[in-house]
């Protein structure tokens, strides 16, 4: 049975993503937990939190999930199960273990859960990981994603929260995957783009951790919900420093510009707008187009590297020669300013 499961989400009216804004008011009055063990915890908003277990040893601890971002079954599970995993590596660690998270409508064939399942597992599999079980509700819209245990050296996590002044930023994968997604539910994108933007978010993050490892790079992040704008926010806070973004230099998926023209923008880049207001400046120079490219929301977007000046070219082979041909610099560390993200 062929069913479109993008066709799905929009018959049901799933609600979207909360705001940065949002979920910063609710954990607020939330008390902080502490133990000596802790490494990461969500203090400045990392991808993951990271526990020792021994001096050579922590765990990485994550999890997500969400609705279909694409048509096929099998496709949404590789891609869910990427964006999951790729917590994992922003942390600079390697994935361990895996639970499924499903909730699936009672109506739908068992084949469709099946196909999704199948994506997933394959993914986490590619990723040299196990899924050793998992959890399943019923549901009006189905959701997948996973809960996923990895492990780092903990003198080698990298966080949000070690960006310095002088470093460069480098971002390995184009964005503009909620435009292309936005614009194939309105039957606006080309066939090209819409499978170029499943394969970028199939695309793990596992061979960009490796070189940053490699390089022993401390900052990243990767880029995912709340636009390449919110998650270089949060390393800037987190890092106590300001970034610049040259917008020129923001890699992007093919016909991207064209759909933004044509009014392709989904809600959450404009709850994006929101959370970063304030907190972020827009040059004069900056256009309409670039100024909403960085602040779509992505899924399984690639990582942004905050990277020393003396490695920038050496990192840049090795990630074009790993498989992320789009890998550039994109922006630059400065010291603390008023505002945390400039965006040139």
């Amino acid at each position: 049975m062929n069913i479109d499961l993008l066709t799905l989400v929009e018959q049901g009216g799933c609600s979207a993503k909360l705001s940065a804004v949002e979920l910063n008011e609710a954990l607020a009055d939330l008390p902080k937990i502490t133990h000596k063990n802790i490494l990461v915890d969500i203090e400045t908003h990392d991808d993951a939190g990271v526990f020792k277990i021994r001096d050579d040893y922590a765990l990485i601890t994550t999890t997500d999930f969400f609705p279909p971002v694409c048509s096929g079954a099998y496709d949404f599970g590789q891609i869910a199960a990427a964006n999951a995993l790729s917590d994992v590596y922003a942390m600079g660690g390697q994935v361990l273990t895996a639970l499924n998270i499903v909730l699936f409508p009672a109506s739908l064939p068992l084949s469709i859960l099946k196909e999704i399942l199948r994506g997933g597992q394959d993914k986490v599999a590619e990723a040299g990981g196990y899924i050793l079980g998992g959890h399943t509700i019923a549901d009006d819209i189905p959701k997948y994603g996973l809960a996923v245990t990895g492990w780092v050296h903990p003198d080698k996590i990298v966080t949000n929260a070690q960006a310095e002044p002088g470093d460069v930023l480098v971002l390995t994968k184009p964005i503009g995957t909620g435009i292309i997604i936005s614009a194939h539910k309105n039957g606006l994108a080309s066939k090209e783009a819409y499978n170029l933007a499943i394969e970028n978010m199939k695309q793990l993050n596992n061979k960009g951790a490796s070189v940053m490892s490699k390089f022993g790079i401390k900052a990243g992040t990767d880029i995912t919900g709340f636009g390449l704008l919110g998650h270089a926010l949060k390393m800037a806070d987190g890092s106590k420093v300001s970034i610049r973004i040259d917008s020129a230099k923001v890699p992007f998926l093919t016909n991207v510009m064209d759909l933004i023209d044509m009014g392709c923008i989904p809600g959450s880049a404009f709850r994006n707008q929101e959370s970063t207001d304030g907190h972020c400046v827009f040059e004069a120079s900056v256009d309409y187009n670039h100024k909403m490219l960085v602040l779509d929301a992505q899924t399984s977007g690639g990582l942004l590297m905050s990277v020393k000046k003396k490695d920038v070219d050496n990192i840049l082979e090795k990630l074009k020669n790993a498989g992320y041909p789009s890998a550039t610099v994109v922006g630059e560390v400065v010291s603390r300013m008023e505002k945390s993200v400039y965006v040139g």
